[in-house]
């Protein structure tokens, strides 16, 4: 697994890429309103801006995998990642075989626990949080039996421990929200 924040230009996709929003298991929050539209419609935007054909989540894997193309999951919690950052992380994951996940520097103190008992501050320099896109390469689909999950997180976790990740920082206005709170301040952020 490697970490960058810094991606050179990759290569033009040729072909298809499919691509879905994940909005299911994230309660109703999808459907908050950002700059006066869902985020799920914020976030399907963005997917057909970057070029990917939206496909239903629950379309058979079978029938993706015999697409032969590339699979983006895009979180309906990330409604304003920048369709560019999207493309490049498909033009990547195409690019060199590997899977590519979008992630958010952790800006909170983590602490490590043992008993119950809080102990040393983690270093945060080593961590990363799951945000979006994650970008499977045709090769993965064909392998993959299934897709594993739809928590970003959990997905990560899983597909680390069989194919080569590469975690890519995205931009702050392309964070995870996790309450109406969330949105209000990635409002703010994007305003203007």
């Amino acid at each position: 697994m490697t970490h960058d924040s810094e991606q050179p230009a990759y290569p033009e996709v040729e072909g298809p890429v499919w691509g879905a929003v994940v909005e299911e298991g994230r309660g109703a929050l999808p459907f908050a309103l950002v700059h006066g539209e869902s985020l799920v419609a914020c976030a399907s935007w963005a997917l057909g801006a970057a070029e990917v054909e939206a496909v239903a989540l629950g379309t058979p894997w079978e029938v993706v995998q015999e697409a032969g193309v590339p699979f983006v999951l895009h979180d309906a919690l990330c409604p304003l990642l920048d369709a560019g950052v999207i493309l490049e992380c498909v033009r990547r994951a195409v690019a060199e075989d590997v899977v590519v996940v979008g992630v958010r520097p952790v800006t909170d103190t983590v602490k490590l626990e043992r008993g119950g008992v809080l102990g040393g501050t983690v270093d945060r320099d080593g961590l990363a949080a799951v945000a979006s896109p994650v970008v499977l390469p045709a090769a993965v689909v064909a392998d993959l039996e299934r897709l594993p999950s739809t928590d970003f997180a959990a997905l990560t976790t899983v597909l680390q421990a069989r194919y080569p990740v590469v975690l890519v920082e995205v931009p702050a206005s392309g964070g995870r929200v996790s309450s109406v709170a969330d949105v209000a301040v990635l409002e703010a952020l994007t305003a203007g």
